[in-house]
């Protein structure tokens, strides 16, 4: 089965990752999502690092399950043709800077006008108002201005960090993916489409508030600089063991008592700064450098086992080239493997989310750059001699046309 999704047509008109991962996810679901692309190049994504038979990793990660349709936006023609594959889809998606959609034509009136019920969904970095909302965006720059390298720095007054990863792109994508489909689920109740606004800024935000922003909460009671207000601490929940690494996360009593158990340390329950959940809260560093010194004198094997008997959250820290073949996820069956046409064999994460009435089909591969121009257009009602004359001026290109 297709998923639950089938029968939703989405035009995807996005670049790097926000966009482009969110409505994956759709295909994943089902959706028949169309992607445009420019003639010269595509998305960025295409041009990457880590390639092989012309394809680039980045690009077949974000991009899996979708048609590939090239037409230049920058041409009237490729607008009116953008506008003619709007007619019989359900959403359009894109993540221009604020303002370029109105000026090339593809705002939400012009879409609008040629499918009135359309959800209509932009993604921006900073917002859509504001000084800040013309400027151009990488993740980092969320992570700085959301407090994020803030969080992951440990508290205010130390250095900040980055996160690693592009987390700010992710949390956006899994944030409009799932407010798509409530914004499709609306329109099935009302008949209405509506433009849905949502930018890398306020996702990250809200992202942080429900872990992070306690000490910000109760507005008057602002914390400044108190032990709590430390996020993870110096020691970060990851800590060193006789010959490697490993996480454990002791907060409730129960917990509290079982690792006190199982590192020998019975003292611990005594200690009136580790008495309640609140108290190891305050007591935060002290509490993580005394875990950290234990689990120094035995191995990750032997602590995982020890730990485990007491009932303690823990687990080895993996590398990513340990990660793919641990047993557990492989008893999840969360990374496949499949044959590409032109990037051979490859390995990558199935959609995390299952359904049981409706499951899905294995993911269809990413497409070379405008190999469904010709189909999508011809579908969209276009003749064969004006696709042709699309193709001979660059208004739209086909995969034998120098892409890829």
């Amino acid at each position: 089965m297709p998923g639950p999704l089938d029968g939703f047509r989405i035009i995807d008109a996005t670049t790097m990752i926000s966009g482009p991962l969110a409505t994956m996810i759709l295909a994943d679901q089902g959706a028949e999502v169309i992607k445009i692309e420019h003639p010269r190049g595509g998305d960025h994504a295409r041009q990457v690092a880590d390639r092989r038979g012309g394809m680039a990793a980045a690009f077949l990660n974000n991009n899996r399950g979708k048609k590939s349709v090239t037409l230049n936006l920058k041409d009237p023609r490729g607008v009116a043709a953008a506008l003619r594959l709007c007619e019989q889809a359900d959403v359009f998606v894109q993540n221009f800077r604020p303002g370029v959609a109105e000026r090339i034509g593809l705002g939400e009136a012009a879409v609008r006008a040629a499918r009135p019920d359309i959800v209509y969904a932009s993604i921006a970095g900073f917002g859509f108002e504001g000084d800040w909302a013309d400027r151009p965006v990488y993740d980092p720059l969320i992570q700085a201005l959301s407090g994020l390298a803030s969080v992951q720095g440990g508290a205010d007054a130390a250095r900040p960090r980055l996160v690693r990863t592009i987390l700010p792109d992710k949390v956006t994508a899994l944030q409009a993916s799932q407010a798509i489909t409530a914004a499709l689920l609306a329109r099935a109740r009302s008949g209405q489409g509506t433009h849905l606004r949502l930018s890398m800024l306020d996702a990250v935000v809200a992202f942080l508030w429900s872990s992070d922003m306690s000490g910000y909460t109760f507005v008057g009671d602002e914390v400044r600089e108190k032990p709590a207000d430390q996020t993870q601490s110096f020691v970060e929940l990851i800590y060193q063991t006789a010959d490697g690494w490993m996480a454990v996360s002791a907060h409730t009593d129960a917990t509290w008592r079982g690792l006190a158990t199982a590192v020998g340390q019975p003292d611990w329950l005594a200690d009136p700064r580790f008495a309640t959940v609140a108290a190891r809260e305050i007591n935060k560093p002290a509490r993580l450098e005394l875990t950290q010194q234990a689990l120094l004198h035995d191995s990750t094997e032997n602590w995982m086992r020890r730990l485990g008997a007491q009932d303690v959250p823990c687990a080895p820290v993996l590398t990513r080239a340990q990660m793919y073949t641990h047993p557990q996820v492989v008893a999840n069956g969360t990374v496949i493997e499949s044959d590409h046409p032109q990037a051979g064999r490859i390995r990558q994460a199935r959609a995390p989310a299952r359904f049981s009435a409706t499951p899905l089909d294995p993911p269809r591969p990413a497409r070379r750059l405008g190999e469904d121009t010709r189909a999508v257009l011809a579908a969209a009602g276009f003749d064969a001699a004006t696709i042709a004359l699309y193709l001979a001026e660059g208004v739209a290109t086909g995969p034998q046309d120098g892409a890829e």
